[in-house]
């Protein structure tokens, strides 16, 4: 009977024993998994707080870039625009800043954020590298222009030089020759005006004096009518004359029957185009010779 007593005490005590290793082998392992996942947080802290500096770094980027950008460019819609999504770029820096390291649902959104800021930000250096290039282009064109018009202003120059040697024909006897050139003014009821906006039609007059060395008959008479800038008044490209082996443009033409006496002429102008203040020339060509000039004023 006592043996049977030890026998069930020293089954109890295994029992006991197997329980206890048994427990101690769980304590083990949960503590073993325990520092591990806190060992594999402590990494991904660590990982979120190197990838949160990176995205900090890029958005303090972004928003610098967005300043440049505004300094690059004249137009005031378009700058509104970057300072718009600037502004939005340091609001979400701020808000990456005030994320915790240990947030990763936050820190992923702002990931997110930053990739929608990127292609944004790539969107508008694209427009603007292609603006900066039409505005290259444009000042080479507006290089071209102003190259096209030293060329011009130097025709002019030349032109003028032409008529000083024109004018020492004017002695050759065979040569018509137009005098007492004058301009009126007229508003639209007819009457005279000297101020611009009002006018609505210019009357040219001028007299051909008398030659009985000239040759008589049908002529037709040229009349050029040059702005205070040198340009032409005329109604059609195509309204031109050759005058010395070139087609120059002509404002208003007159068809008369020379006879060799004294002949007055008039030819009028109706205003159709914005005309500004300043002195206005006049030329008069018949027979492919310039045989008078004049001038008048409008303020």
């Amino acid at each position: 009977m006592r043996k049977l007593q030890n026998k069930k005490r020293m089954n109890k005590n295994k029992g006991l024993i197997i329980a206890i290793i048994v427990l101690a082998v769980i304590v083990v392992g949960v503590s073993y998994f325990a520092l591990r996942q806190t060992q594999q947080n402590k990494e991904m802290s660590e990982l979120f707080a190197i990838e949160k500096e990176e995205m900090e770094n890029e958005y303090s980027r972004f928003a610098t870039q967005y300043d440049e950008l505004q300094v690059q460019i004249n137009n005031d819609s378009l700058r509104e625009k970057l300072e718009s999504e600037k502004l939005k770029t340091q609001r979400l820096l701020e808000e990456l800043r005030q994320v915790k390291t240990s947030d990763a649902a936050e820190i992923m959104r702002l990931k997110k954020e930053l990739k929608t800021v990127r292609a944004v930000l790539r969107t508008y250096v694209i427009q603007i590298d292609s603006l900066n290039r039409l505005n290259a282009a444009l000042k080479q064109e507006n290089e071209e222009v102003k190259s096209k018009y030293s060329a011009a202003t130097l025709q002019i120059s030349n032109l003028s030089q032409e008529k000083e040697t024109l004018h020492q024909k004017v002695s050759l006897a065979a040569q018509l020759d137009a005098t007492n050139i004058s301009a009126q003014t007229l508003n639209k009821r007819g009457r005279s005006t000297s101020r611009v906006k009002n006018v609505k039609k210019i009357a040219v007059s001028f007299t051909i004096v008398k030659n009985i060395t000239a040759e008589t008959g049908n002529k037709t008479v040229y009349i050029r009518i040059a702005k205070p800038d040198n340009s032409i008044l005329s109604k059609s490209s195509a309204n031109t004359f050759k005058y010395e082996d070139r087609e120059i443009g002509y404002s208003i033409k007159k068809y008369i029957e020379y006879t060799g006496e004294e002949q007055t002429v008039t030819v009028y102008w109706d205003v159709e185009e914005f005309l500004p203040a300043g002195t206005y020339a006049i030329y008069i060509f018949a027979d492919g010779n310039m045989i008078g000039q004049g001038s008048f004023k409008m303020k």
